[in-house]
Order: C-alpha cells, then structure tokens, then sequence
C-alpha cells in the first residue's frame, strides 16, 4: 500500500507542477505576517479558498519563483482512502529526490488543499515547519474538520486568512468594471450604481454569478444545505434536523434583524417541538463556526447585557436574501446592511450594535485595530423625512455615550440636495464606502 500510494504522490506531484493554472478573478485577502507559521486559509465552502491558493501561487510565480518551487495539492483524492500522516511523511522524499538542489539552496512553497483528509496532517506540518526551508498554505473544509478548526489544531504554529464571498469591488472586478480611478466620469457613476445595486441582489459567490436568477437561487440553496448536512449535522449528530433546518430559514429570511433564542425556542415549543434552549445555543454557534452566519452581540461591557439582549443576525453573503426572503421585497437595506458588516470584517474591525438609553438603535459601532471608532448607520433610501430625522437621531444620541467615535451614515443614495446636511455627520454614499480601503 505504501508503495502504491508513493506512486500516486509521485504522479499528483508531476500532474501538478505541469498543470496550467486556472483562471480567476483576484481576490484582496488580507495574509497576516507568517514568519515561521503556516497560514491557513479559511471560510465558508465554494468561497473561493481552493482558487485563493493557486492565486498566492502564481504570485509568487509572477515574482520569479521558478514553477519548481511551487507545488499545489489536493487530498481529495478517492485514491488516497487510508492515506495518513505516516505516508505524508513520503511526500518531501518524493519531491526532493524529483529536485535534490532545492534542499539545501532555496525555500519552497506547498500549497495543501483539503489537508483535514489525511489523519494526523497537523504532526507532519509542525515537523516541516521546524525542520525544513518550506512556505505551507492549507485550506480544507469538511465534517471531518472546519477550515477554521484546521488553524487551531496547528496549536499556535498557523495564521488565518480569511476568504469571504467576493466584495463590491472584487464583483465589479471579475465582470470587468473595477474602476481604475477615484474620481470617475458621469457615466461610469451610474455604472458603478447599477452594479451596486446588482451586487446586492447576486451577492459574491463566485460560482454563482452570471447564472440567471433560478439558477443561482437553487446553487445558493445547495451551498446552504451542505453546510446544514455536512458542517453541522454530521459534524454535531444533530439530534433535531427540522429544528436545525427552521432555524436557517428563520436566520436567513430575517436577515439583520435581531434574534432571540428565548422567542425562538416559544415558537418552537408551540409547533409541538421539544428541544432545549442549550440545543438551540449551539445550533446558532455550529452555523457561525461554518461561516453560513454571522452574529452581533450588543455593545456593552456587561457579559450579562450581552446575554440577555438579543443578537443581530446575518448571512454570509448579500446573495442569500433574496433566496430566504419571503416578504416579497426587495429588501436592498438589508443586503446593504450586510454588506457594510462584511467590509468591516474585512478592514479587521471589532463590531457590535447600539442601543440608546432613548431606545434607538444604531447598526454598528466599529473599533479598528489601527485606532479609532465608527458609528454606522446604513439606510438604502433617505427620501423619506421621518426615515432621515430617526436614522441621524439615532446617531446623535448614541454619540453621547461614545463620544470619540466618528458618526456615519451609509446609502445608496446621496443626501437630499434640497436638505442641509445634519452636522457632524459624515455622509457616504455606499458604493463609495464599499469601495475606499479605509474610511
């Protein structure tokens, strides 16, 4: 067996370092420092991880990397059942007998795809790490192991890089209309709107664009039950299926509203299910932990406050709302909600929600790591005088009680003319903010 799965290695490692690579729209993820660690790259499934490393890849390639160097591999590979971490241990004796001169003179790059296949994967990195002139990326997603989980079992010895459904300008990008320049001409605004627009509704799975709206809608769907079936049911012997399946399609059809486990669990309980409101708690965290969703917990210092309000909920991606939705609108405000919490996730702020002493609510207060606070508002449309006197109150008041933070207000559309701005307020027009790299 050892010998035969030394020839497969042998013949993927040829295969590979032969292989073109794959076309892709690039992607901007951000890679922490890795001095001596492996980077992990992590998200949900169909994201893009897979396509993120071959990226990094042939960016060094573009450097001047010889293609040598550079070695991708994938254990999904039906070949490879009862492949372990003692036969891993082959791959470098394999790849280094191919190029004995790489040993001694220069690093290489691995790139490991779905690692978390082979038992024990984790020994076999550190071992390299420690031992050998070798750059390691890892990807891997299953109910075997979650892509974040293959970071922590690296105990230390790995760094995350995120992957999330593409951003507004990584959309506009892969359709050719990334703007090159700040200031644009008339015509590309309204371009650049119109895509806006579109990008909320189809969201930024890849896969899933340029499909006509069935289509995506089924693909969207198919994500989302396999990460029901595989990350969390059969990852977590889910005892309750429909309760867990109720509990996406109430998470996804509200999406940026609040969530109580407590009224959930009274709702449950009214339909004749009987399931603890621990059961539920865990459900929520096994869908956070596989990337479907995303939760907000209020701003406060007191873990108590944090308990006992309830948390805002959101997809992963604008896309899935309207694949959930059953009001039978638009809902772009909530699409734009969304998107303006994954860009915050993506400029590396820490964030939560406001609510007033006055009992108005603020969408996000955002902490960055560089220094500085952010109160956000988001609303899609401020025509409407009662819509633009609560969502400004709201941020006046909250500036009360977090006086350092900057006041923003995001929207797809741009302020009334005929309207004085309200001061101290910074006003920002969405595709503008989705755009710029910081505030």
């Amino acid at each position: 067996m050892e010998r035969q799965f030394n020839d497969i290695l042998r013949e993927k490692i040829a295969d590979s370092l032969a292989a073109e690579i794959p076309r892709f729209t690039r992607r901007d993820v951000r890679v922490p420092p890795a001095r001596g660690k492996a980077c992990a790259v992590i998200g949900m499934r169909r994201a893009g991880k897979t396509t993120y490393l071959w990226q990094l890849l042939s960016e060094r390639l573009a450097a001047g990397v010889p293609r040598t160097d550079l070695l991708y591999l994938s254990f999904e590979d039906e070949r490879l059942e009862g492949f372990s971490a003692s036969h891993l241990g082959n791959l470098l004796e394999i790849y280094y007998s191919l190029y004995p001169e790489m040993r001694a003179r220069r690093q290489v790059s691995f790139f490991l795809d779905e690692i978390q296949l082979v038992p024990g994967w984790e020994t076999f990195v550190r071992r390299v790490l420690d031992s050998e002139k070798i750059e390691i990326f890892l990807s891997g997603s299953s109910a075997r192991l979650l892509s974040r989980e293959v970071a922590t079992s690296m105990r230390g010895r790995a760094v995350e890089a995120l992957v999330l459904p593409m951003s507004l300008r990584e959309y506009l990008r892969h359709h050719g209309h990334e703007p090159l320049n700040r200031v644009a001409p008339k015509e590309e605004r309204s371009l650049l709107d119109r895509n806006t627009r579109a990008y909320l509704m189809e969201g930024g799975f890849p896969e899933a664009l340029g499909l006509d709206v069935r289509a995506r809608y089924e693909l969207l769907k198919t994500y989302v039950d396999v990460v029901i079936l595989r990350d969390v049911i059969e990852r977590h012997s889910v005892d309750h299926p429909v309760a867990l399946r109720w509990l996406v399609r109430h998470l996804l059809g509200n999406a940026a509203g609040t969530f109580s486990i407590n009224k959930f669990y009274g709702d449950l309980k009214s339909q004749g299910m009987s399931i603890g409101k621990d059961t539920l708690y865990a459900y929520l965290s096994h869908l956070e932990d596989a990337f479907l969703i995303r939760t907000l917990s209020l701003a406060t210092t007191s873990q108590r406050q944090k308990m006992v309000n309830p948390r805002k909920v959101y997809p992963i991606d604008p896309g899935l709302i309207p694949v959930f939705d059953r009001s039978g609108r638009a809902n772009r405000g909530n699409a734009l909600e969304t998107a303006v919490l994954l860009q915050l996730d993506r400029r590396g702020a820490d964030v939560s929600y406001v609510k007033t002493d006055g009992g108005f609510e603020v969408d996000f207060i955002a902490r960055y790591p560089e220094g500085g606070e952010d109160l956000i508002q988001v609303c899609a449309n401020l025509d409407d005088p009662s819509t633009r006197e609560r969502e400004t109150r709201a941020l006046l008041e909250s500036a009360r009680e977090h006086p350092r933070a900057q006041k923003r207000l995001i929207t797809l559309d741009l302020w009334p003319s005929n309207i004085p701005h309200p001061r101290g307020i910074h006003i920002h027009k969405a595709s503008d903010w989705l755009m710029g790299e910081k505030n």
